[in-house]
């Protein structure tokens, strides 16, 4: 085992925490407590990744002292030869193991495992923002159906001449938010719109937020206070539509505890033509609306704090142009530009969330002295 080998020392002070998580999560009085047992599971996955990532930096170590331990001592060619081999083999596997065990050390955002609430709003543009929210959309969905992720929609309000003014969804599956919280923010498109009969090229928006959504046990609802209103959902045909009162309007009535305020929340659900449905969707949807606005003031603290160009937090900010003439889409984040926008916006999306990770884990490995 070399001497002086810092990533070793994180490694192997982290080993005995696994081994207590190991423990903790079998306790009955865990077990008990939702909130700690969801937590401790979480971090019990994430040690046990670091752990597995430990277990094969030190045989490759161990590989790589045993070989010129050969190359130093032996005499016969062949095992020299198979020595070399294995050096060569194993001294490039290293800093590949160096740099996973890095990225696996920085702390992870405990919100990166959470299914997400999205909404897409038009922004300037008119009927050609409300038709760029309506591409957007369908990039997100072919992307979701690549993650084997489950979409659903939870209200719309469409455009004159299609796409959306507005469309809430939710997404559920394995690290959601981890993945499509780089999407927040001003989407910018420039193209020359079906709408503008001149041919002139037009610059119009859409507004990306991806929300964590909210575990029943992080946010505290007193739901004997919430009033509902049921409605009957308009759609598109079929013998429910206007007949049965499916669609649901919630009201609350909450303080918000970082400005002493108290402010009415309504949220409207028409998603399913099932009524007991439309109230729990409504109330996941509640969950995550406060508790969004209860963590925005940590949010904002850790934007100030780590000033990172990729999560500043800031949902105003332009993150990203589609230009049509160009073929091209860039994020003004990073720099990263792909010239392949009709595959981009076919849900070909990952490499570019993948170049977003590196990025930002970059900074968090310079913040954490990595």
């Amino acid at each position: 085992m070399p001497e002086n080998n810092s990533i070793l020392e994180k490694l192997d002070g982290l080993e005995s925490r696994y081994e207590e998580v190991a423990t903790l999560i079998t306790d009955p009085n865990v077990i008990g407590d939702q909130e700690r047992y969801v937590k401790l599971t979480r971090e019990y996955k994430d040690l046990g990744d670091i752990m597995d990532a430990r277990k094969r930096y030190i045989a490759c170590l161990n590989s790589i002292r045993e070989a010129k331990d050969i190359l130093a001592n032996e005499t016969d060619p062949e095992m020299k030869d198979m020595a070399r081999e294995e050096l060569a083999e194993n001294e490039s596997l290293q800093p590949k193991l160096e740099e996973e065990i890095k990225i696996a050390l920085v702390p992870k955002d405990p919100e990166d495992a959470k299914n997400v609430q999205m909404e897409i709003r038009a922004g300037t543009g008119g009927d050609e923002a409300a038709l760029f929210a309506g591409d957007l959309f369908q990039m997100y969905k072919r992307f979701c159906d690549t993650k084997g992720w489950n979409l659903s929609i939870t209200s719309v309000s469409e455009g004159a001449v299609g796409g959306f003014k507005e469309i809430d969804f939710a997404v559920s599956g394995d690290n959601v938010y981890g993945i499509l919280k780089y999407e927040s923010g001003v989407h910018r498109v420039q193209r020359v719109p079906v709408t503008e009969s001149n041919g002139r090229m037009q610059t119009s928006a859409a507004t990306v937020a991806v929300l964590p959504e909210a575990d029943k046990f992080e946010v505290s609802i007193n739901e004997g206070e919430i009033k509902w209103d049921t409605f009957r959902s308009s759609g598109a045909g079929g013998q429910n539509v206007n007949k049965v009162e499916s669609g649901v309007r919630l009201r609350y009535m909450w303080k918000n505890p970082n400005t002493g305020e108290t402010e009415e929340i309504l949220i409207e659900c028409t998603e399913t033509r099932d009524q007991p449905k439309n109230k729990e969707r409504a109330l996941s949807r509640l969950r995550t609306f406060i508790y969004d606005k209860e963590h925005q003031k940590y949010v904002d603290d850790i934007a100030n704090r780590r000033k990172t160009l990729v999560s500043s937090g800031d949902r105003s900010a332009k993150i990203r142009t589609y230009n049509f003439p160009q073929g091209r889409v860039t994020d003004h984040r990073i720099g990263y530009t792909t010239h392949d926008l009709q595959g981009f916006l076919g849900g070909n999306i990952q490499d570019m969330i993948d170049a977003l990770t590196v990025a930002e884990n970059a900074e968090r490995m310079k913040e954490s002295e990595l």
